[in-house]
């Protein structure tokens, strides 16, 4: 259980970290800044969920 919780985390900021390098402003309609980083929070803790499930998955 504490391996997932480390997993979670790291998965999270991997994720953040490359999906800042994405401009979803070119995307996102004008002025919608807070709308577009909650995308990337969305994003990443979505990927990670999905990372980490197949870690464990892959360990198990």
């Amino acid at each position: 259980m504490e391996l997932k919780v480390y997993l979670y985390v790291f998965f999270t900021f991997m994720s953040v970290f490359i999906f800042n390098g994405i401009n979803f402003n070119l995307i996102m309609k004008k002025n919608k800044v807070i709308e577009a980083k909650l995308l990337v929070l969305s994003l990443s803790f979505a990927l990670s969920y999905l990372l980490t499930n197949f870690v464990i998955d892959f360990i198990s």
